[in-house]
Formats: C-alpha cells, structure tokens, sequence
C-alpha cells in the first residue's frame, strides 16, 4: 500500500518553526485578504497533526497570509497530498517553489536579472568543482 503524502501538513509545520510564531500568532496573521476570514488555531493544530480535511481555497489564502508564502505554493503541495498532482516546478525543496511562484509576478527585466544571476552562480560552481578536481 503506498504511503499518504504529507507535502501541505509538512509544509505548514516546517513554515510555522522557521517563523518562529506560536498557534496562536499564526491563527492571527491568517486572515484571508479577500474575505477577511480567518484560519482558526484548532483547524491549523489539524493541518499540523496531519489529522485536516482538503483545506478551502479561502482557507489557504488565509494560510498564504498568515505564512507569509505565495498562495501557489500552498496550493501545490495541497495538490500533491491530497489529489496526488505534481505541476512541471513541483519541488520537494520549498525555497525552489517559493522562487517559481514568485517569478510569475516579475516584470520581463527582473526575470532576466534572476536568469542571469542563476546562471552566474551556476558558472562559479562549476569554477569551483573545476579547480577541486585537480
């Protein structure tokens, strides 16, 4: 039997201990921008338990929010745990999402800009491993 994926319950457990803010701080910053609902503690205890139901749009926004994170991201990995749906930028490493999420809302030149220091660390590292090797 294949194991249940915990991609949405790790990545809101994980973000919550890399923040450094308790139930209770995260209940308050978790307010949906658009419907001003909040995402209350004992539903967010749930989401960190791994014991949650599929969360609402309304309740990832306001997870978004409260995290500080794209709503993109939560949405893939909700995707991935619960209908088992990976996009083509699905990573297990969340800052790699977080990148590709934000990159959606850059202009043309920012993207460039991002390309090229990419590829300007790409090219140390490859320096690097060069002159290791000798």
């Amino acid at each position: 039997m294949a194991e249940q994926r915990t991609d949405f319950f790790d990545l809101v457990r994980e973000r919550r201990a890399e923040l450094n803010i308790s139930l209770r701080e995260l209940e308050l910053r978790a307010v949906d921008p658009e419907t001003n609902q909040q995402a209350k503690r004992p539903w967010i205890s749930k989401v960190e338990n791994g014991t949650a139901d599929v969360p609402t749009v309304v309740q990832l926004r306001a997870l978004a929010a409260g995290l500080a994170l794209p709503v993109r991201v939560l949405q893939e990995a909700a995707a991935a745990q619960f209908l088992d749906f990976s996009t083509q930028v699905w990573s297990e490493d969340r800052t790699t999402r977080v990148l590709a999420a934000r990159i959606e809302d850059m202009s043309d030149e920012e993207r460039r800009q991002l390309a090229d220091i990419a590829e300007t660390f790409a090219r140390r590292k490859t320096q690097r491993e060069g002159k290791s090797d000798d």
